[in-house]
């Protein structure tokens, strides 16, 4: 494959030094995200505690308690949080590629919504109730995959994708899935289902165990690899199709593979988080504004920001209303609305990072 030219700006700061912050925040956010909350636990405690379960160690009978509130319920809600807003973020990045539209985000694909569909069927209905715990993450994903299957299916063409079908056709199905679930929502015999429901849509991490991780986790690190190793012919794809060409890349071979890697992180984090919104808009902006529009380098910091993100949002959902916990879909719109405003009134920025 021909090498694009040189049309992509150049970096604002230093990617090496950005890195190695984002790096340094992340493991010192996940000790915040277990050692902030409403129980007045000390942070020698906290820290105790994380050693002991990172190596097994020998915990006594009068730390069981404050064991299980760092451990088995903070710590897995911080590494969630990591993991989802890795995968929001940089499928943001991909997304904003894939359709050249400096208003995508993962949801514009339809497939959150999708999720949402399965995942209200569960909380009020008590659809797949043989799968137990298993049972949300599980309709929530098949549902995300199912409505894959619609929009891609109602938007190929024999030219394959283009995006403004695939826009056009995710915020259509989007609109359709929504009504669904506040059909459903509406149509709900109890008000705890109803609040629940309403909860999961507004994207909440109150439910996240150590049982939740591993699948999401593996989804969006394969998902980051694959986004990685793509990352040359996404600088040619968002030159647009006819340069993509001309640089040896099929563009909707490579929009095909951009889709259904989207949709299947997309579905595996909003089955564990709900719909979280502005993460996947606002990070990839805020990234080319540092590092510039190389997607080589915008996938190295995008995900690292994500992540470091959530868990702070996370830990504010938490402790504003404390001890009543927001949906984190609201914090996150409270700071991204003001933060995007801000961006779209620089004079100096435009999509692409110039």
């Amino acid at each position: 494959m021909a090498t694009p030219p040189d049309r992509i700006p150049p970096e604002r700061v230093s990617l090496p030094l950005l890195v190695t912050g984002l790096c340094v925040a992340l493991p010192v956010s996940l000790a915040c995200g277990a050692g902030i909350g409403a129980s007045g636990l000390s942070w020698g405690e906290v820290l105790h505690h994380l050693w002991a379960g990172l190596t097994g160690g020998v915990i006594g009978p009068d730390e069981v308690s404050s064991y299980t509130i760092v451990w088995e319920l903070r710590f897995p809600r911080s590494v969630l949080a990591a993991v989802v807003g890795a995968g929001l973020a940089a499928v943001g990045v991909a997304v904003q590629a894939m359709v050249r539209n400096a208003l995508a985000d993962p949801f514009v694909l339809g497939i959150s919504s999708g999720a949402a569909v399965g995942a209200n069927a569960v909380l009020i209905f008590g659809a797949f109730g043989a799968l137990g715990v298993w049972a949300l993450s599980t309709a929530a994903f098949l549902s995300a995959l199912l409505a894959m299957v619609l929009v891609y299916t109602i938007a190929r063409t024999p030219r394959g994708l283009t995006p403004l079908r695939l826009v056009l056709t995710g915020t259509a199905m989007y609109y359709g899935f929504s009504a669904v679930t506040t059909f459903m929502v509406f149509a709900a015999e109890r008000g705890e289902a109803a609040r629940s429901a309403m909860m999961w849509l507004l994207g909440s991490l109150g439910g996240a165990t150590w049982s939740s991780v591993p699948i999401a986790a593996v989804v969006v690190l394969c998902g980051l690899a694959h986004l990685g190793w793509s990352a040359r012919r996404l600088n040619t794809l968002a030159m647009g199709d006819e340069t993509a060409a001309a640089l040896g890349v099929d563009a909707g071979r490579l929009r095909k593979e951009l889709f259904l890697v989207s949709a299947a992180v997309t579905g595996a984090v909003v089955a564990v988080s709900g719909a979280i919104g502005f993460v996947g808009l606002m990070v990839p902006h805020a990234a080319r504004m540092l590092v510039g529009a190389d997607h080589r380098r915008l996938l190295a910091v995008a995900p690292l920001a994500g992540a470091v993100l959530l868990i702070w949002v996370d830990i504010l959902s938490r402790v504003v209303l404390a001890p009543a916990e927001l949906p984190v879909g609201v914090l996150t719109a409270a700071i991204g609305v003001p933060c995007f405003v801000l961006l779209m009134r620089r004079r100096t920025y435009t999509f692409g990072g110039v």
